[in-house]
């Protein structure tokens, strides 16, 4: 194959896209509708009983962290499901036959998972403007970062539906590492908040780097350097690039 097989990736990242218009109340209308609930009892209830956070108000702060935890998770679920479910199916095995390269199969698959991701963001994006004032102080790096991230942690998602041999482990490092990780990285707090203790442990939460940067591109503000927020993001998108080509190098629990 000389080039890149562009019929095969749209016809891949079409059938995913089309899975998700098929599964829209689960896919979007639900996670909007736990942001918005997260929006009415924190920014709304809470917010009003406390004072603004580096001269943000606390509903408008915690936006790009409600964001970032949906865009997280979402992000690996559509990416995980996407994959196993062929190997679940069997039907893995006509792809990987087929004269399609493993990084058209990745680029598929993850940018299908990393658009709906970036379409639901959008679209919580639109819910809290309604519900809290909110500005956007650099456009284009939010979405930049949007986009990184919700590419990146399909990548992930990708990792984890391959690892996966049964439907309950693909919720397992999502529920038990991920979502612990984005509440403690800052979702609804800056870390400079903490005591100086607690913040040098939070330095240590991967996390706390994407939320940070993403924050900083609404606010102007930020708990780290943007510059190494950014550095942050791409090692991820390295070392997550770096795993899916080991497991098409090696066939990973794919042509088990």
């Amino acid at each position: 194959m000389t080039g890149l097989n562009l019929l095969a990736v749209r016809a891949i990242y079409r059938f995913e896209m089309a899975r998700f218009g098929r599964t829209v109340m689960q896919s979007l209308i639900s996670p909007v509708i736990s942001t918005a609930l997260y929006f009415v009892v924190f920014g709304a209830a809470i917010g009003e009983r406390m004072q603004n956070v580096g001269g943000v108000s606390y509903g408008a702060f915690i936006v790009p962290g409600l964001i970032m935890l949906s865009l997280l998770t979402q992000s690996i679920s559509n990416a995980s499901f996407g994959i196993y479910f062929p190997k679940f199916t069997g039907t893995i095995y006509e792809l990987l036959s087929a004269p399609v390269s493993y990084v058209e199969i990745t680029l598929a698959y993850v940018g299908a998972a990393a658009s709906k991701s970036v379409i639901l963001g959008l679209v919580i994006l639109a819910t809290a403007a309604v519900i809290v004032p909110l500005e956007i102080e650099h456009p284009f790096w939010m979405l930049s970062f949007l986009v990184l991230t919700a590419v990146t942690f399909s990548l992930a998602g990708f990792i984890i539906g391959v690892w996966a041999d049964g439907f309950e482990k693909l919720q397992v490092i999502p529920l038990l590492i991920i979502t612990p990780l984005t509440f403690l990285g800052g979702s609804f707090y800056s870390i400079d908040m903490l005591p100086p203790v607690w913040r040098t442990v939070s330095l240590f939460n991967p996390v706390v780097y994407l939320i940070s940067g993403f924050r900083w591109s609404f606010h102007g503000t930020s708990d780290v350097s943007i510059g190494v927020s950014l550095g942050m993001t791409l090692a991820f998108l390295i070392v997550f690039l770096v795993i899916v080509a080991w497991i098409f190098r090696t066939g990973y629990r794919l042509k088990a």
